[in-house]
């Protein structure tokens, strides 16, 4: 099968940026202070502080790890990247370079994963990684240009080949070609973290996205700050874990001058997503990509569900990786076995240290402990609660009918 055209689209605003407010916005903040532009942009990353970012950076900032973001390219001058982007890759077959970002997609993924918030940028949840751009096309340029059609194959392969520990890829495709799939194959055989957004059209048709839906990808599901399942993002079989998505800023100035408000993605969740990775795995670098992902998995809030019992909305929960550096809570299990697959692996294996910390870990944890470690509920000024949250114990699911599947089997290779 060859790979389409009409097909490929960046999954980071619900589909659209709220284009009348942004204009409002853009006007206001003419003249303002760098100050008052950061103080405006990131406290709309309103995750940071129930997260307890900060706490967790006294720890770890993610240093030491490298996250490959496949996306529009990322452009290594603002402030917030400035010194954070290395060499990457142009896979696109258009004119540019990896650097080049057209659009804003992909530097708006690669601040959320890795930006240090300077000059009133977004600040990203692992500010010690570093990230390695590899560009691809969106349907935008694949209608305008002559275009790589195996792009999307070719930068997996030389993400994989990178030294990039962690792959982000915040797109996808109602399409999957053999091409594609058996690139994340090799990734994975390398030893690679994939995560992929599962897409914002929960509302047109819900079709599994590409790569989010093969068996090696962790399929990311976005969330409002209470805790509930976006209404855009898309659910199934293909969503493994869930993450903070809603009303985060994204570039959308090819000038990179001004940060548009939108309404939130499965994009910006998984590039937050691969910034919690990054935070366990520079805690244990010792530990292999299974080992990184079952601590996810383990860590995630799920409220009163079972372990075992995965929902169609937020998988195994919502990520809560201060559980992790915080506590050193959250079971590695074998570092060759894939804990979305169940299957073994022929990734690096674990070192004696990564053994000795998998029997060490603690199996159990007290809820009351989690609630105050990973980021207990507070109120919002409406009165709600901002419960999730990375923290709390309850968990909110939005759309509720079909919520949960008792032991669901991840869809099989």
């Amino acid at each position: 099968m060859s790979q389409t055209r009409m097909r490929r689209v960046p999954l980071g605003m619900g589909g659209r940026l709220l284009g009348t407010v942004a204009a409002v916005l853009s006007m206001g903040l003419v003249g303002a202070t760098p100050s008052a532009f950061a103080a405006d942009v990131q406290s709309k990353q309103w995750y940071l502080g129930p997260m307890h970012a900060e706490e967790m950076w006294k720890t770890t900032t993610g240093e030491g790890i490298k996250v490959a973001v496949i996306d529009s390219g990322v452009n290594p001058s603002t402030p917030s990247l400035e010194g954070q982007v290395l060499k990457g890759a142009d896979a696109s077959g258009t004119d540019g370079d990896e650097h080049d970002d057209n659009g804003g997609h992909g530097t708006t993924m690669a601040e959320l994963i890795a930006g240090t918030g300077k000059g009133g940028g977004l600040q990203g949840l692992a500010p010690g990684a570093k990230i390695i751009p590899f560009r691809i096309t969106d349907t935008a340029l694949q209608n305008e240009k002559s275009v790589n059609a195996y792009d999307t194959r070719d930068a997996i392969r030389s993400a994989a080949d990178s030294d990039a520990q962690i792959i982000s890829m915040s797109f996808g495709s109602d399409f999957s070609t053999p091409e594609e799939r058996e690139a994340v194959e090799y990734a994975q055989d390398k030893g690679k973290l994939l995560f992929a957004a599962a897409g914002n059209n929960a509302k047109q048709g819900n079709k599994d996205q590409f790569p989010a839906s093969y068996p090696q990808v962790v399929g990311v599901a976005a969330t409002d700050s209470s805790g509930g399942a976006s209404a855009y993002s898309q659910h199934g079989g293909s969503v493994d874990i869930a993450a903070p998505g809603d009303g985060i800023p994204m570039w959308c100035d090819e000038k990179f001058q001004d940060y548009c408000p939108s309404e939130g993605g499965t994009s910006q969740a998984t590039a937050i997503t691969s910034a919690a990775a990054a935070l366990i795995w520079s805690a244990h670098p010792e530990w292999t990509a299974n080992q990184v992902l079952n601590v996810l998995f383990d860590t995630a809030g799920r409220g009163d569900w079972e372990k075992g019992t995965l929902s169609n909305y937020l998988g195994h929960g919502i990520i809560r990786p201060a559980v992790n550096i915080l506590k050193g809570t959250g079971t590695p299990g074998a570092p060759d076995i894939s804990p979305l697959t169940k299957e073994k692996t022929s990734g690096s294996a674990a070192s004696p240290a990564a053994s000795a910390s998998a029997s060490s870990q603690p199996a159990e944890k007290e809820k009351a402990e989690d609630a105050a470690m990973a980021g207990s509920s507070t109120e919002k000024s409406d009165g709600s609660q901002l419960g999730l949250i990375i923290g709390g114990v309850a968990v909110v699911l939005a759309l509720g009918v079909g919520g949960f599947l008792l032991a669901r089997r991840r869809r099989s290779a």
